[in-house]
């Protein structure tokens, strides 16, 4: 293999003699990158063995739990190793061998529908998608954001199991649930007061299938530049959807320290004091 050194400006080794050896290589490369190599194997054979596992019907019945049937799709789909459209034909074809109605792949068909019209907003919008699509429902002004992430979230040591957990998993994995990049996000967001755009640029650094488009406009979803209000948790939905996985080892959970601890109202009045009812 050539080193780094002898290749041609602004390319990479593409072949190695092992697994560890391309994360030698990608080190000496990269040596202020977080992380090591992601678990998650890419390539067309991947792709293809992962289609043909979905279960529509259990992604639909459990797809917002951690531990629920997702399809692991999304990184064979944003580097176009998958098309939606092949996705979606694989979804027929499940629902014709299954004898299932097409309700009971409703839900999939849904998420890839709305893939398809992030990607499609992104071609109208162009780096617009990193500008705020309206303002803020928080009742916050603008400047009250900060502009960086600190360094306890970037080094998953804020002291929340949940937190720290979900910022491990992106650093280490390059992959997070939806579920969790939505309290992530909103923690960030609203718990933080970061703006949005800092959290994007964070998850775009490390989600093997991130992309501008989903990522975004998610992250603005959750901030309410893009959303009638904004998105937020509190410690039950978390525990209802980790399984209790977080909570039950978390020291702020056992301390009474929580800050997710409350009802919707109570989040609401503390979290957005100055935001207009919706």
């Amino acid at each position: 293999m050539r080193s780094g050194d002898s290749l041609p400006p602004g390319d990479l080794p593409r072949q190695f003699a092992s697994r560890d050896g391309m994360e030698a290589t990608l080190r000496q490369l990269f040596p202020q990158a977080p992380g090591g190599l992601s678990p998650i194997q890419g390539g067309r054979r991947a792709a293809e063995a992962a289609l043909a596992a979905i279960d529509p019907a259990a992604y639909g019945r459990s797809r917002n739990h951690l531990d629920g049937a997702v399809t692991r799709l999304s990184p064979h789909i944003r580097h176009g190793v998958l098309s939606l459209v092949e996705v979606r034909e694989a979804v027929f074809a499940w629902l014709a061998r299954s004898g299932q109605p097409p309700v009971a792949a409703q839900k999939l068909i849904n998420e890839l529908g709305w893939r398809d019209y992030w990607q499609r907003l992104w071609r109208q919008l162009g780096d617009g998608i990193w500008r705020d699509q309206e303002p803020l429902k928080t009742g916050h002004p603008p400047e009250r954001y900060a502009a960086a992430l600190p360094d306890d979230l970037l080094e998953a040591r804020t002291g929340l199991a949940c937190m720290d957990g979900f910022a491990s998993e992106l650093i280490h994995t390059g992959w997070l649930h939806n579920h969790a990049r939505m309290w992530l996000a909103a923690y960030v967001v609203h718990w933080r007061l970061i703006q949005w755009q800092a959290g994007a640029r964070w998850f775009l650094q490390h989600l093997l299938d991130g992309d501008p488009a989903s990522n975004n406009l998610s992250w603005q979803w959750v901030a309410s530049s893009f959303s009638s209000k904004p998105y937020m948790f509190n410690r039950e939905n978390l525990e209802r959807f980790s399984s209790g996985r977080y909570c039950s080892a978390c020291a702020a959970a056992s301390e009474g320290t929580c800050p997710f601890e409350a009802s919707y109202e109570q989040l609401q009045a503390h979290l957005f004091p100055g935001a207009s009812p919706c």
